[in-house]
């Protein structure tokens, strides 16, 4: 029998969904539609016909703690999925390959591999598995396989594939011709009428050592520079690329990773590979799809009232027709827009017209140009033991809200160039200070120096609340020396 894996990306930068995703909060971690975030419903997608063990997530070193972290929610289907970490990212090309190397250590050359974006919507289950059977038995003899979706609209923010023409509708899977990359308005509405164009989902299925051979016919150099990572794999079968138990504490080894990954081309598997190949297949689509590529694309995915507007979370609105709100907590009052798009959250505001939304990307990058950190963290962040939120900083200053969970604690670390000071709200602190251990209860406090080992622990069986106040030349969360940690996160990984 042979072994399905499926590798899901999710190297996602939190562009396309700000201010609701962030760097270290991108899309496929938030909950856009449905009770589950969008990587947790693709692992679900996949999890009822792949084995968990066989299950791998792509990501980047700088993301990896935050997906496993994350993942765990899923209880005990995550304990066998595992991570592959690239250096940082290269685009889908060298993602695809590196996994490619990886599975090849576990499985025969004959496996099929299933490749999914972590941040793609699918409602339609059933219809998803039944096209992904028709997928693996054409990848098995030897095609490279990606599915395609019947245009709806003259969409200029997809690539299109174009396929042999067949009129049977019956026919579930065509031969390509040739990939399209993202065309003008006038393109679109050819393609559209044309009828012989389909949107390119991204997902793809092969023999793991179909596209390991494409990837040396076309890309020579990421396949030289796998091969080379490759016999380290074999060198270091401890790596921290083999699962997400292991410590990312591999100096050496991840030394030799990024060196060589610098090596490599950024480039996309559609252009490197795809493109290319002679031995291309679609399966014709018959699950619904989105890519959810900007906020416009919930107009296609979420219902909307009698004036086409999508309104969530704490507003009131007068006149407002086509019009996409998204409130948190505070109130959000708006009267007669049109088209347009409002997303609020504790610490940053996205007001756009619908038509130019897609340009909140140049909004991030402006933002961290300016070195905001608003581009990087919601001022509420989630930690493997609980969470803080930034209550207020400044000059010399930073105010936090730490919620500590029942047995949980932080870990054993070291701060150069800042003091803290813990005033507890609710429950009992355990705290370490250097040598010694003390407990802290409700409406007590202590301190913490500089170039002090300290450690704080909730012992109780309710969550612990506590106020940090910090004073120092700098304040930023990398300003960490970590001596001990029940996360296996690295020794200077923030927070």
């Amino acid at each position: 029998m042979v072994d399905i894996h499926a590798i899901i990306l999710a190297g996602g930068s939190g562009t396309r969904f700000w201010p609701l995703s962030r760097e270290t909060l991108p899309k496929q971690m938030l909950k856009i539609v449905g009770e589950d975030t969008l990587i947790l419903q693709t692992i679900k997608r996949v999890s009822g016909v792949i084995p968990p063990e066989n299950i791998w997530i792509v990501t980047t070193k700088s993301q990896a703690q935050d997906i496993r972290f994350h993942i765990d929610s899923l209880g005990p289907l995550s304990k066998n999925i595992r991570l592959i970490i690239e250096p940082f990212g290269k685009n889908t090309a060298p993602a695809i390959g590196l996994s490619a190397i990886h599975i090849n250590q576990f499985s025969s050359k004959e496996s099929i591999t299933v490749v999914m974006p972590s941040d793609h919507l699918i409602p339609d289950t059933e219809n998803f598995i039944s096209d992904l059977n028709i997928a693996i038995e054409a990848a098995k003899n030897g095609y490279l396989v990606t599915f395609g979706i019947r245009p709806t609209r003259p969409e200029t923010g997809y690539g299109y594939i174009k396929c042999e023409r067949r009129y049977a509708e019956d026919i579930k899977i065509l031969k390509v011709e040739r990939f399209v990359e993202k065309p003008d308005l006038k393109t679109a509405e050819a393609y559209l009428l044309d009828g012989n164009y389909y949107w390119n989902s991204g997902i793809f299925v092969w023999k793991n050592s179909k596209i390991l051979s494409e990837i040396e016919a076309y890309l020579p150099n990421l396949h030289n520079r796998l091969k080379e990572i490759e016999s380290l794999l074999i060198k270091s079968p401890e790596s921290p690329l083999f699962g997400i138990s292991k410590k990312l504490e591999n100096e050496n080894y991840l030394l030799h990773i990024d060196e060589i990954y610098s090596q490599i081309e950024s480039i996309s598997i559609d252009y490197g590979v795809m493109e290319k190949s002679r031995d291309v297949m679609m399966v014709k689509a018959s699950f619904r799809w989105s890519d959810l590529g900007s906020f416009t694309a919930l107009d296609e995915v979420i219902d909307k009232d009698e004036n086409g507007n999508i309104f969530r979370g704490n507003l009131i609105d007068i006149g407002s027709k086509n019009t996409t709100i998204l409130s948190g907590e505070k109130l959000i009052a708006t009267i007669g827009l049109n088209d347009m798009v409002v997303v609020d959250t504790p610490d940053a505001t996205l007001i756009s017209p619908k038509a130019n939304v897609q340009e909140v990307r140049k909004i991030v990058e402006l933002l961290k140009k300016k070195g905001r950190e608003e581009y990087l963290c919601h001022k509420r962040v989630e930690r493997p033991w609980g969470s803080y939120t930034i209550l207020d900083k400044g000059n010399g200053y930073k105010i936090k809200r730490i919620i500590i969970n029942p047995g949980s604690r932080l870990s054993l670390q070291v701060h150069k160039k800042r003091s803290e000071h813990w005033v507890v709200i609710s429950g009992t602190a355990k705290v370490t200070r250097n040598d010694e251990t003390f407990f802290v209860k409700e409406n007590q406090s202590t301190y913490i120096p500089q170039n002090t080992k300290h450690r704080l622990e909730n012992p109780g069986s309710l969550p612990l609340q506590i106020i940090e106040v910090q004073n120092g030349e700098y304040l930023e969360e990398d300003d960490i020396e970590r001596l001990e940690d029940d996360y296996g996160r690295a020794k200077d990984e923030s927070f």
